[in-house]
């Protein structure tokens, strides 16, 4: 070779890629200005007018509380369900995102009244429509920020005109219903226990609480025998309880016909107040000795005693006397829900006091009327937690005044303490302890709840419509008929229907729908159309608030009714009432969705929530689900699987890591976890994120380079090198799992098959294999031509897939190979031919690329010993003894597929020595080093580099090339 050749810069005839298409995605600073972009552009009408006339996909989207900024749960969420639109809307649906905020109840009101108490202002002294005027401006602040937050992590909806429980119209509606469920018989007022909030002073429904550890007071408490068999005269029936402050509002005992009991006498005793010598005791006979010991007593054992027995006994209150009260009898119940894994084998039973204790002794009422025992349920409890006239001795005229369960913040109360030296005085109690157990909280003011017998509104479970269902069977038969993922949420929510009450609607708080009904002292509901037809008026011109007004009574009832009789209700519904009505203001009032909802997708507690509401309301109203589908997500941990928390210093919120990383490598982490379970996240995880991304994003902006030669020729599949007909191939079985993913909701699948093809199939193969000719060969070559064609069409189907997942990064590579498009996510996904698809071919190149691992593995090793530089500079001999693996090599250029300058090919066994792998044990590789002189242009060693006298350092093949290019040196 001549100085003069050496010097020959071939650069600018390689077609080395070029693209602006930057390395460092720059997210935090770009995607804000995607952001901008798309809604300067107006993309939602855009995507809506694209899809005009198409099949309607509609996601229905579960609302969040319009009370603070998005955590985690809501970034996960959000991204879920845009996945979710942003993949059907791009396979041929009209799939329209309307977002919504639950916009009434406790979150709101007990934000405004913590300003109140910051300001020592007094709820109770502020007009009603002044402080839900508060309320309703707290909620539209709030939904401005949430909306920018949204918008932020990539969410594309109707965000100019979302739903929201507190639009006068939705406000109509949602009282509306509850108008439509009274006139059909299934709304009346009761009383039953109830979950109650001190603090929050309203009733909660089941979701509004979440379980919590605590201490509590247990006691063992001796009823005496005062009737009965003779043979137990004298003798006390012992109960066990963890809530001693329901002691004062006892009626009765059960008891379970199917375990055995027996009368014990206490031989001896170490205490300083329990049972003495000689005392007769009855307990269930499994719970016997365990109990003796808690009362540190040794037991003697007298006789069985038979279910019937038990059945005739009548007690006396513990608490006889106190007060001038509790005169009265405690009769023994036989009851399903008594067991024997703990306690004493007898329940005590406080019906104003335990949704199972109040179902046992209205089951009972009948009877114990007939045996002059009054049925009447005390209410031992008010509101603020204190006990009433109801419970003798501890009530306001009590020594030193009413007891108190729990104060107003929270706190435990004198009650237990009370009840217990009330029972030590009157030698009732056998034994006491404390016990830590899982207890209802509210999940807003996180402070205890008690249950309290109250008069609620309820919605019945099991009360016929008079066509043979009731709201439990229409409930379960909806279930039925809906597709779960995954599908254990099916039989969380059939149990959770199963089992639930009836459905307690009122909350006495200020903020949100009233209940709004007339209803007598008996209970009895107006039913008047013209007097609805006035309050629904009212509500859709002037939002709820019409109810709380002045002269509001007045004004509905108008003057054919008598006002004395007729009550207006001031309870307010149920927010998840509200939110199990978004469906009909929402699905069923606006043209451009529709009812019932293809998808409802929520977290996995939304079974008992939104999931659970929804159902309940529209199977009373409509007799059916209002979804075709339900999807539900877990929760997130830290990297370490804890539950997040501030005191922990273990959060992760979606604006930090936007501000560092960008949306796409959160949305990335949503697409790559197993999001049907609970997630962890972290530090860490996010890094796994961003370097799996940072891949990605060299192969697309690789092939955004490559695709700047690109002239659009197309090469028939029939003339295709093997080599392209093969990544067509993976193509079409990928555009399968593509869309049965999607379809599935299953994005795991999707994101890591396809972040695999990326980096193992086309990086490490397909474009490591082919850079040699798409950077060196003539333009007319067929082998360069047909793989950008091959390319091309990668190129469009991994972004359009990856288009629902990473909206912004997609956008940035379309617009970049495209820049006259206006959007991606305004595409379809790319339609793969069924033609492409080649099972026998794949066959054949899954046997070539094990033949190439063993080729690549002996070259790894001498390029670690520094035998070798590059591969390039390899000419290995391979030997293969499987026939089946060689002749998958006939006619393959080999050397080309293991980026070789050379290659030789053997049947035989091969030496000893020879490097192999265990999983291809009949392949063996000999490594040598190439021939010839190392070509300037394409750094390939040949014999041939010369052979064109015009061209001296360059082989054959890149002579040609530069002739056809008309380079002159």
């Amino acid at each position: 070779m001549t100085e003069t050749a050496e010097k020959i810069d071939y650069s600018s005839t390689l077609y080395l890629p070029q693209t602006d298409f930057p390395m460092r995605a720059g997210l935090p600073q770009k995607e804000p200005e995607t952001v901008a972009r798309w809604q300067n552009m107006e993309l939602y009408k855009k995507l809506r007018a694209s899809a005009a006339g198409r099949e309607k996909f509609v996601l229905h989207d579960g609302p969040p509380y319009a009370n603070g900024n998005i955590h985690i749960g809501h970034a996960l969420n959000k991204i879920l369900k845009d996945v979710i639109n942003r993949s059907f809307q791009m396979r041929g649906f009209d799939a329209n995102y309307v977002p919504g905020w639950d916009c009434h109840g406790l979150p709101i009101e007990w934000k405004i009244e913590e300003k109140y108490r910051e300001k020592g202002k007094n709820k109770d002294e502020v007009p009603v429509n002044e402080f839900r005027k508060e309320c309703r401006e707290f909620a539209s602040g709030w939904i401005g920020v949430q909306t920018e937050e949204f918008k932020r992590l990539g969410i594309e909806g109707d965000f100019e005109n979302p739903y929201t429980t507190m639009n006068f119209h939705a406000e109509a509606r949602i009282a509306g219903e509850l108008m439509k469920i009274a006139r059909s018989g299934q709304l009346y007022r009761g009383s039953k226990p109830v979950m109650w909030s001190v603090v929050e002073r309203t009733a909660l429904a089941e979701a509004e609480v979440e379980y919590a550890d605590v201490e509590s007071d247990m006691i063992w408490v001796k009823f005496p025998v005062t009737q009965g068999p003779d043979a137990l005269a004298g003798a006390f029936v012992v109960i066990w309880t963890t809530t001693p402050w329901t002691i004062p509002g006892n009626r009765a005992i059960a008891y379970s016909s199917r375990y055995a009991y027996g009368l014990y006498e206490v031989a001896a005793a170490e205490n300083d107040y329990g049972p003495q010598p000689g005392e007769k005791l009855i307990f269930a006979k499994r719970l016997a000795e365990e109990s003796a010991a808690k009362a540190k007593v040794t037991f003697k054992f007298v006789r069985d005693i038979e279910a019937d027995e038990l059945g005739a006994v009548t007690c006396a209150h513990p608490l006889h006397g106190l007060g001038g009260g509790y005169a009265f009898h405690v009769p023994l119940l036989d009851g399903d829900h008594v067991t024997d894994d703990a306690g004493t084998g007898f329940v005590h039973t406080a019906p104003g006091h335990g949704r199972e204790d109040f179902d046992a002794w209205m089951d009972s009422a009948r009877a114990l009327e007939a045996r002059g025992i009054s049925s009447a349920i005390p209410f031992t409890v008010d509101d603020a937690g204190y006990f009433t006239a109801d419970a003798p001795g501890f009530g306001p005229d009590a020594e030193g005044g009413a007891g108190r369960v729990i104060d107003d913040k929270g706190k435990k109360g004198d009650a237990n303490e009370r009840v217990i030296k009330a029972l030590i005085g009157r030698h009732a109690l056998f034994a006491r302890g404390r016990l830590k157990h899982s207890y209802p909280h509210s999940w807003r003011s996180k402070k205890p709840v008690i249950f309290r017998n109250t008069p609620q509104w309820f919605v019945y479970m099991d009360k016929d419509f008079g066509d043979g269902t009731t709201l439990r069977s229409r409930a379960l038969n909806a279930i039925d008929g809906t597709r779960f993922v995954p599908g254990a949420g099916q039989n969380r929510l059939r149990a959770m229907i199963e089992q639930r009450p009836d459905w307690v609607l009122s909350r006495q708080r200020a903020w949100g729908v009233p209940i709004a009904i007339f209803a007598s002292d008996e209970g009895e509901i107006l039913a008047d159309d013209e007097v609805n037809s006035r309050i629904l008026d009212a509500f859709e011109k002037e939002g709820a608030d019409a109810w709380f007004a002045e002269g509001a009574k007045e004004r509905f009832l108008g003057k054919d009714h008598d006002h004395t009789r007729w009550h207006q209700v001031m309870d307010i519904l149920d927010v998840w009432f509200d939110s199990g009505s978004t469906h009909t203001f929402t699905l069923e009032d606006r043209p451009d969705l529709k009812w019932p909802a293809d998808v409802y997708l929520e977290g996995s507690d939304q079974h008992r929530g939104w999931f659970h509401s929804s159902l309940l309301e529209s199977c009373a109203t409509r007799g059916r689900a209002p979804y075709n589908a339900v999807i539900t997500h877990g929760f997130t941990m830290d990297e370490k699987g804890e539950k997040m928390s501030k005191s922990k210093g273990n959060t992760v919120t979606p604006q930090e890591v936007m501000k560092d990383a960008g949306a796409d490598i959160l949305r990335l982490w949503v697409m790559t976890t197993d999001y049907w379970e609970d997630q962890r996240l972290g530090k860490t995880i996010i890094q796994t994120n961003i370097d799996a991304y940072r891949k990605l994003r060299n192969t697309v902006r690789w092939m955004l380079g490559t695709l700047a030669h690109d002239k659009g020729e197309v090469v028939a599949l029939s003339e295709m090198p093997e080599l392209e007909r093969l990544m067509l191939h993976r193509l079409a079985e990928l555009d399968r799992l593509v869309r049965e993913g999607y379809d599935a909701f299953d994005f795991k699948r999707i994101a890591r098959s396809l972040i695999d093809f990326s980096n193992v199939e086309l990086s490490a193969f397909y474009f490591d294999i082919r850079k040699d000719a798409l950077y060196c060969d003539a333009p007319s070559s067929l082998r360069r031509r047909a793989s950008l064609q091959v390319i091309r069409t990668v190129f469009d189907c991994l972004v359009t897939w990856f288009a629902p997942m990473l909206p912004f990064t997609a956008e940035e590579a379309w617009l970049s190979r495209n820049p006259q498009a206006v959007s991606v996510h305004l595409e379809q996904f790319p339609e793969v031919p069924a033609k492409w698809r080649n099972d026998a071919l794949a066959e054949k190149w899954r046997k070539i690329r094990e033949v190439r691992k063993v080729v690549t593995g002996a070259l790894e090793i001498e390029r670690k010993e520094k035998r070798i530089g590059s591969s390039l500079e390899a000419a290995p001999v391979v030997h293969v003894a499987d026939p089946d693996l060689h002749g998958a090599l006939d006619g393959q250029d080999f050397a080309e597929i293991c980026i070789t300058s050379a290659i030789e090919i053997d049947g035989g066994e091969g030496p000893a020595g020879a490097f192999t792998l265990p999983e291809v044990a009949k392949v063996r590789v000999v490594p040598k080093l190439a021939e010839g002189r190392k070509c300037a242009r394409s750094w390939r060693i040949t014999t041939d580099v010369g052979s064109d006298p015009l061209y001296p350092d360059v082989s054959a093949r890149d002579a040609a090339a530069l002739r056809e290019l008309g380079f002159k040196p």
